[in-house]
């Protein structure tokens, strides 16, 4: 959680630049968008993993007790609006405005949305996530080396799909003398 913490920082920054005027930081926020794709997936799939194994009844999953209230009510809002954010995104940038500028307003307004909620939802688990995230680098509790190799795949693949969508011509790809 915390490297996606991270990299969405590196969103908000690329964001603000743009915002300022500093045109080659919207390429920087697809770039770092493009980059998040994988382990974004990743933390969705493990997020319905467990939700999968708490609502069917798993004894371990069940011992470990629900989310808070507002975490329960909160977590489908925030699945719909990171997947609205990132699909949004990624149509601009391989579409540009072809099939309207509504996209851009739906990006900016999942956005506004998904960081109100995704605010609630850090500053939740962001003690817990912290002690788990160290505990499994010194202590090493079961799973650990298997999680951290799927963090390792996915920022890989982030990379690839970096790489891979470079050359398609955005409308958002100047800083490459394209588009």
């Amino acid at each position: 959680m915390k490297l996606l913490i991270v990299a969405l920082v590196g969103v908000g920054f690329a964001v603000l630049a743009v915002v300022t005027g500093v045109r080659p930081g919207l390429f920087a926020h697809a770039m770092i968008g493009f980059l998040l794709v994988p382990p974004l997936l990743l933390k969705l799939g493990s997020v319905g993993y467990r939700f999968v194994r708490y609502y069917g009844g798993a004894m371990a999953y069940r011992q470990a007790g629900p989310p808070a209230p507002v975490l329960r009510w909160l977590a489908p809002a925030l699945v719909v609006l990171t997947v609205v954010l990132f699909a949004t995104g990624i149509e601009l940038w391989l579409f540009g405005f072809r099939y309207g500028e509504q996209w851009a307003t739906w990006h900016k307004a999942a956005f506004v949305l998904w960081f109100l909620a995704i605010t609630v939802h850090v500053a939740a688990y962001l003690r817990r996530s912290a002690a788990l995230t160290l505990a499994d680098w010194r202590v090493h509790l079961p799973g650990a080396l298997a999680r951290q190799a799927l963090i390792v795949v996915g920022l890989v693949l982030g990379v690839a799909l970096l790489i891979a969508m470079l050359p398609f011509r955005s409308p958002f790809s100047f800083a490459l003398g394209a588009g």
